[in-house]
């Protein structure tokens, strides 16, 4: 059996890594926001609960926007159960963005009326729009005719243009679920279902 030292030992190191971690996500922060921004100089069409509405339009009035692709396409009933996880974790988040001037929208390619008889089961408030028919989810997201994937994109608004920033997805979207961050740290893990251990 390790003694208490040696377990403590492990412990201080391991802390050590994870304020590594910590510095190294502070850099690719950084190197996130170095990111050349390009015009976006297609339009898009989205239809919202307020009716339709163009890429600048989706600010609602402030300069930066986060859009949270959610992988549901116009033949599906809703989206899938990843996606879902991760959405529902998003509504607290929304007064905080605003409040750095950042608006936070979902996306899908799937009819609105579908997307918002979902929404209001799984009682989601986040402004969540649909974008049938255009080509947002191929250009900015990993989506293709023969696949569709979750991701998450950011855009800023300066002088009445939009730019693209930054993209991501599949795990790059694993910091929008804390749950997945808080299961990180449990004894299991976030797979969760492991035999006992035995204590050291």
């Amino acid at each position: 059996m390790p003694s208490d030292s040696n377990i403590q030992e492990r412990r201080r190191q391991l802390l050590a890594k994870e304020k590594e971690l910590t510095r190294l996500s502070d850099e690719l922060a950084r190197e996130r926001r170095e990111l050349p921004w390009v015009p976006v100089g297609k339009e898009y069409l989205f239809d919202t609960d307020e009716g339709t509405k163009t890429l600048a339009q989706l600010f609602d009035g402030r300069s930066q926007l986060l859009a949270y692709h959610l992988m549901m396409e116009a033949d599906w009933e809703e989206p899938c159960v990843g996606c879902s996880y991760s959405a529902d974790h998003l509504d607290g988040s929304v007064s905080h963005l605003n409040r750095h001037d950042v608006t936070l929208i979902g996306v899908s390619r799937a009819p609105l009326a579908r997307m918002e008889d979902y929404r209001g089961r799984m009682g989601w408030e986040f402004p969540w729009v649909s974008c049938i028919g255009n080509d947002f989810t191929f250009d900015f997201g990993p989506s293709t005719p023969e696949r569709e994937l979750h991701a998450f994109s950011a855009f800023a608004l300066q002088d009445g243009t939009v730019f693209h920033t930054y993209s991501t997805n599949d795990r790059g979207t694993d910091v929008m679920n804390p749950t997945w961050q808080l299961l990180d740290r449990a004894p299991y893990g976030r797979n969760g279902f492991e035999p006992a251990r035995r204590a050291s």
